[in-house]
């Protein structure tokens, strides 16, 4: 829900070029989850199936670090913005049956929101609105873990404006699925839980998947994490917040059973289905597509508090990738790499993670503040233990992996800093792009 400074460019696509034909032999897979788990790497679930049915599912780490509760492929796990695909498929019911129209405009629903009468529900499904993102505020995390009403969420939104011209660009705002949220509620006069329960979960059999409370790891609810050393327990978002936009729980097995009904039709007509297809600058309605070499998946990824997922599901070949996690410290997408590689018959390596050890001397050339002429964002890095840790202005504390001489690594956003002693600078390398930071006097 929260974006940061510090996954600056995180790149969400999947590389293109030939496959292997498909031989399924997961004992490799299992050999890179067991080194993620032994070295703090990734906890949560995974599961991979085809035609609906698992060929792979496994569960990774703990649900609850502090009481030692395993974590298992019933797990729930907050799933973040998968949300937005359970969302937009009730307003494309919604639509189906004559309730609402992709054309209608916000104004008829929210007319004191900016630009709402050149706003349409389409708009707002494929981030084409130009309200702004209300979770991209300094500010949000002062309150999210606490109740808000509607009437208060509205208001922020309202007070963000737009940030560009309606339908002119696509841009990602949570703002948008908060809105389609309380319009559901207007037009069936009922709780998005209750809707989502009696439209979606109740259907399908969804037995995990419901609008989170406060977790209760008893229940068979994940808390989540971040990785400093050890596993941090992450604060909890509310369920008042993300809304339509985040607020659902569930489990590697539901989504797997959601999205082939998604896809079979069980949940929408054809032309439905389509419309949410149709991509558009990166955006589809309420899902995004991922190449994988000559293949195209559908779905969406998820991030709240220390949760991170992904699903998605290859039409051709019917196939469905679901991974929740609720503490990452590797990069997600060579997870899914793995998994994919896996699933369709290609080799890969599995890392070793040998990081490099480090002496006090070594550690006199990268502490301090360094700062860039190219973007408007400072690096402090500091020495904790026998560990050189990273900085950015308005972020969290982030631990570095020494992988080579004077060379760091942050594997959950493939984030790469070189540093040059001799010249006091250092080179951060993402997503093929290179920031140049000098060390302040």
């Amino acid at each position: 829900m929260k974006s940061s400074l510090a996954t600056l460019l995180l790149f969400l696509g999947l590389a293109c070029s030939h496959v292997l034909a498909q031989n399924q032999d997961f004992s490799k897979l299992n050999q890179f989850l067991d080194s993620l788990e032994a070295h703090d790497k990734f906890m949560g679930a995974i599961l991979l199936a085809s035609e609906g049915k698992p060929v792979f599912e496994r569960a990774l780490g703990y649900a609850d670090v502090e009481n030692k509760v395993k974590a298992t492929p019933e797990t729930h796990y907050r799933i973040g913005s998968i949300t937005k695909m359970f969302t937009t498929v009730l307003v494309m019911k919604a639509v189906e049956t004559g309730k609402l129209s992709l054309d209608q405009k916000l104004a008829d629903f929210f007319p004191e929101v900016p630009n709402a009468d050149k706003i349409t529900l389409s708009m707002l499904l494929q981030h084409r609105s130009g309200i702004h993102n209300f979770t991209n505020d300094e500010d949000y995390l002062s309150y999210n873990t606490q109740p808000i009403s509607k009437e208060d969420l509205v208001k922020i939104i309202v007070e963000g404006g737009s940030d560009f011209e309606p339908n002119s660009k696509g841009d990602y705002s949570n703002s948008n699925f908060v809105l389609l949220t309380f319009i559901l509620e207007k037009v069936y006069n009922k709780p998005f839980s209750q809707i989502l329960e009696e439209q979606i979960s109740t259907p399908l059999g969804l037995k995990s998947t419901s609008i989170f409370t406060a977790s209760n790891s008893q229940q068979g609810e994940s808390f989540s994490y971040n990785y400093n050393g050890q596993w941090i327990k992450e604060t909890e978002t509310d369920s008042s917040i993300p809304l339509g936009a985040g607020a659902i729980a569930s489990d590697v097995y539901d989504l797997n059973r959601f999205i082939v009904a998604l896809f079979s039709g069980e949940l929408l007509a054809e032309k439905s289905l389509a419309q949410m297809m149709e991509i558009n600058q990166g955006f589809g309605r309420g899902m995004f597509s991922f190449p994988y070499y000559e293949r195209k998946s559908y779905g969406h990824t998820g991030g709240i508090d220390g949760f991170r997922s992904f699903l998605a599901f290859f039409p051709e070949d019917k196939a469905t990738i679901a991974v929740l996690s609720n503490g990452l410290n590797y990069n997600n997408n060579d997870i899914l790499l793995a998994m994919l590689d896996s699933y369709f018959g290609k080799d890969f390596e599995v890392p070793s993670f040998q990081s490099m050890a480090l002496t006090a001397a070594d550690f006199d050339h990268y502490v301090g503040e360094y700062a860039s002429e190219q973007i408007p964002l400072k690096l402090v890095f500091d020495r904790q233990g026998d560990k050189l840790i990273a900085k950015p202005s308005g972020q969290q504390a982030t631990e570095l992996e020494a992988t080579a001489i004077h060379t760091f690594e942050y594997k959950p956003v493939n984030a790469v800093f070189v540093f040059d002693p001799e010249k006091r600078e250092v080179t951060l390398k993402q997503a093929g792009q290179s920031f140049l930071f000098k060390k302040q006097q």
